[in-house]
């Protein structure tokens, strides 16, 4: 199972103590471009970052630095907003990963609904295609998501693993370890590459990397809180070695 890192709360660090007037500015410390070299020696097999519509961490100039020294993918995680997709046509990401977003939120809560903005999600979909970038579509483990994603055509999609993370017992978890597992068999069995993340750390990820119709986890904020104990390298090597 191979690993993806996502980088943006390196990036939330940096904001926290750049003047407003440079907000965004590089250089900045710590550095998204350091962080994704070291993921990247690390032995991650991508690097994530998502461009917020309001910049609140990531910023443009970010993702085009970082993708001139990466030979890993990059993986731009994204809305339908036009200032985004514009920035995206312009870096031709490896991949860009769907994802909803509300400017309240402090992280992304739940999956796409496909059912919603249907036409403009299809449309950024066929858009990207056209350009080689791989489409991943981040949505809830449920069946009638995942046959929209397939009739949409994408050629991912990433299933949403807040819910599993979040429950408060063993059972319940079991109860949506089973439903991931299901939702990613159907996946395979439709020819949609399965990914999964959200929520995921050092214990409760042992369990989804279980799951062997998934081929990708995207982890972020556990890999880069860890890290402040045992340093960005060690912190991706461990992850690694739990989901191998």
């Amino acid at each position: 199972m191979k690993l993806g890192v996502n980088i943006d709360h390196v990036a939330t660090l940096r904001q926290a103590r750049l003047p407003a007037d440079v907000r965004g500015t590089p250089p900045g410390y710590p550095d998204p471009v350091w962080a994704a070299g070291v993921c990247q020696r690390a032995g991650a097999y991508a690097v994530v970052m998502h461009l917020r519509e309001d910049r609140r961490h990531i910023q443009d100039q970010d993702l085009f630095r970082v993708k001139e020294i990466l030979s890993i993918k990059l993986n731009l995680e994204m809305s339908i907003a036009p200032s985004v997709r514009r920035t995206a046509a312009r870096l031709s990401p490896g991949q860009i990963t769907l994802v909803p977003e509300r400017r309240a939120e402090r992280t992304t809560e739940s999956g796409l609904d496909l059912f919603k903005k249907s036409k403009a999600i299809r449309a950024c979909v066929d858009d990207f295609s056209r350009r080689g970038v791989l489409v991943s579509l981040f949505i809830d483990a449920d069946s009638r998501q995942i046959q929209e994603a397939k009739r949409i055509g994408a050629h991912a999609i990433e299933l949403h693993t807040g819910t599993y993370a979040n429950q408060p017992t063993q059972a319940a978890a079991k109860r949506e370890w089973l439903r991931l597992k299901e939702a990613a068999r159907l996946a395979r069995s439709f020819g949609l590459v399965a990914h999964a993340g959200h929520g995921l750390d050092y214990e409760n990820v042992k369990a989804v990397a279980k799951i062997r119709e998934l081929e990708e986890l995207n982890i972020g904020y556990s890999i880069v809180t860890r890290a402040l104990v045992v340093g960005l390298d060690e912190a991706v090597r461990e992850m690694k070695g739990l989901i191998a």
